[in-house]
């Protein structure tokens, strides 16, 4: 199968950036790209630098505007879209949410967002109820779709539960970056942990990783910090961790890279993992903490 990431920095203007995302779009469907995941929240500016409520007016409906454009766009184009999308859910509930659509148009499914984090710059939090609809994978023409959402990469078990339920690969689109005071050393430690979890979600359950992160600075419109440098990266690895494409951490860029998905059920045969898991012991991960 033929993939696209689209990597590519936003302004305040939603207007620009999908007209932007478009180009971007119809250009990897023109050289054969059947999937093209997006970076989260692709729409516009990361917003959860700052609690404003006035952003709560940027949501929208699923259904809505952005599933009825792009559904277009993938009718058109015969190819399944991976969206992020700001969720009006109902007065005063909302989400961040993957849509996925199918090559006809329709909606294929969607992921709440289920780890919401809140941290200097990353105020998700005020914004997002955690999801409620678990780790589903989404049955696509291309295959069942493992779609997790940007903080989600960080915990194992979302992958595994994602890869027990039958899916034949994990999607994350993401916003991540650094803060300007960070020292180059910390920057690096940031950057290669996000890299090597998301490689041992791949290794431990045999299955290839699609990572899209967005690229850029944006600033921080409190003041209160420097602002974020998004660090790109984009990336896709295989079910043993091999590195397939990277994308730079610097400029805007369209990854098209072709991938087998027949490899996982040779890795799983050579690394049987799923087959020595001791389920009778693991009762505790159900819990917050074990006490003494």
């Amino acid at each position: 199968m033929k993939i696209a990431l689209i990597q590519q920095s936003n302004t305040a203007n939603h207007t620009e950036n999908l007209a932007k995302l478009e180009l971007n779009i119809r250009s990897c469907a023109a050289k054969g790209a059947e999937l093209i995941v997006l970076q989260e929240l692709h729409n516009g500016l990361y917003f959860c630098q700052t609690e404003d409520p006035t952003v709560f007016e940027q949501a929208e409906t699923i259904p809505g505007t952005s599933t009825e454009k792009f559904g277009k766009m993938a009718k058109e184009l015969g190819i399944v879209l991976v969206l992020s999308l700001f969720e009006k859910r109902a007065v005063g509930l909302y989400h961040n949410t993957a849509v996925v659509i199918e090559k006809d148009g329709t909606i294929a499914g969607k992921y709440r967002k289920m780890h919401i984090p809140d941290d200097p710059a990353y105020y998700e939090k005020f914004y997002f109820t955690p999801g409620d609809l678990g780790f589903e994978p989404i049955q696509t023409s291309v295959g069942k779709l493992g779609v997790l959402v940007c903080w989600d990469q960080w915990y194992p078990e979302a992958a595994r539960l994602m890869a027990m339920a039958g899916a034949e690969i994990l999607i994350y689109p993401t916003a991540i970056g650094w803060e300007s005071t960070d020292s180059d050393d910390e920057k690096q430690r940031q950057n290669e942990a996000w890299i090597t979890v998301q490689r041992g979600h791949a290794v431990a359950n045999g299955l290839h990783v699609i990572t899209c992160n967005r690229i850029g600075y944006e600033a921080d419109p409190s003041g209160v910090t420097n602002g974020i440098q998004f660090w790109g990266n984009s990336f896709v690895v295989g079910p043993q961790s091999e590195i397939i494409v990277e994308a730079s951490n610097d400029k805007e860029e369209n990854i098209i890279i072709e991938i087998d998905l027949n490899r996982s059920e040779t890795v799983r045969r050579m690394w049987p993992f799923f087959r020595d898991r001791r389920i009778d012991s693991f009762g505790d991960l159900t819990k917050r903490w074990r006490e003494e």
